[in-house]
């Protein structure tokens, strides 16, 4: 009998494979590094840290930082403030990209077209730093262009900045010239997949532009506008308003932008969280805050998912 031929301990598509598993690697260690190991801090939510007795020394004292937390003067007004920016961003996030993209859907000459698109859409790339130093100079009380023209239509100049009933107005507006762009590009993407026989049949049956907006054009959209909706719930408690600015995007904006004078109506739950633990040093109640802040948005995007899987046909997987 022959001996029985052995099989090569690695194939040239196993080896492939490992090859493609071992270019993941720095990318797991870094999230391990900066995401996974940092949770092990979420321990001093629970004490009453101290940096010299460190996470093992310091004592332990149960709920006594979140029962502190419903005690903070203003606690309950941060909240308030962050849920009211948040909403207004959605809101605005959605409707203005939305009639932008129609717009654009409407232009002929696809040279155009792509240059509009790549205009508005330029704005998302930007820092937050950045973005602060133009508009406190355009938004300037004396020497800004916008109070410029409202006084050249002898009007009183506004400070945007600095006044709390227009602060979070000024908020909702800069976010939303920064990230219409985005959502403008993928509600392109749905227009250009709407089947072009649909409008034919639409104009030989008598409807005219408005008409077919209305039949065909918002209900082929409204798949896509329910699934960005529901999704930006999980940036609701961070002040942010589109999935695309999910994560720190709001406190990058306010803290570049807000001062004192406007803390009764500016201040964030994520601000709040910086004076608190970083400026402060009371790390432990700026943990808590973090935590409870986390389990909310966390909540918040599972229900968005399960809507948007209900209603919009949406799956991760």
């Amino acid at each position: 009998m022959q001996a029985e031929r052995r099989k090569p301990l690695m194939t040239s598509n196993h080896r492939n494979n490992f090859q493609l598993h071992m270019m993941l690697v720095p990318g797991v260690v870094l999230i391990f590094l900066f995401s996974y190991l940092p949770m092990f801090g979420l321990i001093i939510a629970f004490q009453n840290f101290s940096p010299r007795k460190g996470f093992l020394g310091s004592d332990f004292i149960g709920l006594n930082n979140f029962a502190y937390v419903l005690k903070i003067p203003g606690f309950w007004r941060v909240v308030c403030n962050t849920l009211l920016i948040s909403i207004q961003k959605i809101v605005l996030n959605i409707i203005v990209p939305v009639f932008v993209a129609l717009l654009l859907n409407e232009l002929t000459l696809r040279r155009v077209k792509k240059v509009v698109q790549t205009i508005v859409y330029f704005p998302h790339f930007l820092s937050w730093v950045i973005l602060a130093g133009l508009f406190v100079d355009i938004l300037s009380p004396s020497e800004g262009f916008v109070n410029s023209l409202i006084s050249l239509f002898g009007g009183t100049p506004v400070f945007f900045l600095g006044d709390k009933n227009w602060f979070p107005f000024t908020m909702v507006l800069t976010d939303v010239w920064k990230e219409f762009g985005y959502g403008t590009i993928v509600y392109l993407a749905t227009l250009s997949s709407i089947d072009p026989t649909l409008y034919e049949a639409a104009g030989i049956d008598g409807a005219g532009r408005l008409r077919q907006a209305f039949s065909i054009t918002i209900p082929a959209l409204m798949p896509t506008i329910m699934l960005m909706g529901m999704l930006s719930l999980g940036s609701i408690l961070n002040a942010g308003g589109t999935l695309s600015t999910a994560g720190s995007s709001g406190f990058e904006q306010i803290y570049n932008l807000y001062s004192p004078q406007v803390f009764e109506t500016g201040d964030i739950i994520e601000t709040l969280v910086f004076r608190l633990g970083l400026a402060g040093g009371q790390y432990s109640v700026a943990t808590a805050i973090g935590l409870v802040k986390s389990l909310l948005s966390l909540v918040l995007m599972s229900l968005g998912y399960w809507i948007a899987k209900k209603k919009a046909n949406y799956e991760i997987l």
